[in-house]
């Protein structure tokens, strides 16, 4: 395996704090990474890494994959003299068909049709990011800071429990399988990281409007302190509802006295099924 020092030396740069630039050195790290997609035998056929850095883990991801099967690589880098560097450091596997190097921003670049995605996202953008993966129904192994993983994989009634961990779970069931110290990366960040992996399948709840559901949750934790009859009435503005007291009217009193924090996903998909039936919808923001 490339010695991830040896990458950033042959580079010639340095992680820049200011650009969201933490690359991750520790070779335990690295190797474990991929372990976790390979636990829940996921399809490695063909692996999207966001934000490449100098290569320490797409290195790591070409050797998870069976070159003799035609596994690849597809590596997303936003920094121009990364992904050039990136070009010269993997030429040889880009010639053999089995890295793509992606120049441009994860948020904006069409996204190549992947099995599954193990990447150390930039932490400035790693919730945009991170929603626009789940809906592909992928594997995801993701990097995040400690806080904002504790928070995807928080049941309700905990105080990390929230807006974020309702739509994450939406989408799959996510466990947080390591913490990172700051230790571990170049430079140093200054928050503790943790790593999240996202199995994806179907809520056990029925949806009819995926939009206006996650518009309905991010409502009412806007007001998580207010009781629910107090939150669908202060945020139709944001959830888009006409009507937010016929919703109130129609809804069970024991919700109504609820708070967003103890709100399980499947009671908020039953309340928002309720409020699309008796109330008309406008587009909210």
């Amino acid at each position: 395996m490339r010695d991830p020092d040896g990458l950033i030396a042959r580079a010639g740069v340095r992680g820049d704090p200011d650009r969201d630039q933490h690359f991750l050195v520790d070779d335990r790290v690295l190797d474990r990474l991929p372990t976790y997609v390979a636990e829940i035998d996921a399809d490695a056929s063909h692996i999207l890494e966001i934000g490449g850095g100098t290569g320490a883990l797409t290195d790591r991801l070409l050797a998870l994959g069976d070159a003799d099967e035609g596994d690849r690589v597809t590596v997303v880098e936003r920094d121009r003299d990364l992904a050039a560097f990136l070009r010269r450091e993997f030429a040889d596997e880009i010639d053999a068909g089995r890295l793509t190097v992606i120049e441009g921003d994860a948020l904006e670049v069409d996204l190549p049709d992947f099995t599954a995605s193990v990447s150390n996202l930039p932490y400035g953008v790693s919730s945009e990011i991170t929603f626009r993966l789940l809906p592909e129904k992928r594997p995801l192994v993701l990097m995040f800071q400690q806080e904002f993983a504790e928070r995807m994989v928080a049941e309700p009634d905990t105080p990390e429990y929230g807006r974020l961990s309702v739509s994450t779970q939406h989408y799959a069931d996510a466990e947080l399988v390591e913490s990172i110290p700051k230790e571990a990366f170049s430079p140093p960040p200054a928050v503790q990281s943790a790593v999240v992996r996202l199995v994806p399948r179907d809520p056990e709840y029925e949806v009819d409007d995926e939009a206006f559901f996650l518009r309905f949750v991010k409502a009412l934790f806007t007001q998580r302190r207010k009781t629910i009859r107090n939150a669908i009435r202060n945020t139709a503005h944001i959830s888009g509802l006409e009507e937010p007291d016929a919703v109130v009217e129609a809804t069970d009193e024991e919700v109504l006295r609820k708070r967003a924090g103890a709100m399980a996903p499947e009671e908020f998909a039953a309340l928002a099924r309720l409020a699309a039936d008796v109330s008309d919808l406008h587009d909210g923001q």
